[in-house]
């Protein structure tokens, strides 16, 4: 099942930054966000459940050091991802 991927303001913001300073991520973030639309399970993606701060939302990898993290939401009656935040490992966590 095919889930729409809705970008929040501070996901839009990072992933800009990370692509002006290292234009080679973008390819990588696209292929993990077409990924996470079509299958957000995909073993290639290693998506897990976080927890303290973070529970309630997953992250997935995009490359050696960058994570997505995202939640399942209801949008206009149909299951979603909400893009919450990329970066690296300490950056997002």
């Amino acid at each position: 099942m095919k889930r729409t991927l809705l970008r929040s303001g501070a996901f839009v913001r990072t992933a800009k930054r990370i692509v002006k300073t290292h234009p080679g991520s973008a390819e990588d973030i696209e292929a993990a966000l077409e990924l996470l639309s079509d299958d957000a399970f995909h073993p290639r993606l290693t998506t897990h459940k976080l927890k303290g701060d973070l529970e309630g939302s997953w992250a997935c990898t995009v490359g050696y050091d960058l994570r997505i993290v995202f939640s399942f939401v209801k949008h206009e009656k149909s299951e979603a991802i909400l893009l919450e935040a990329v970066g690296t490992h300490e950056e997002v966590y």
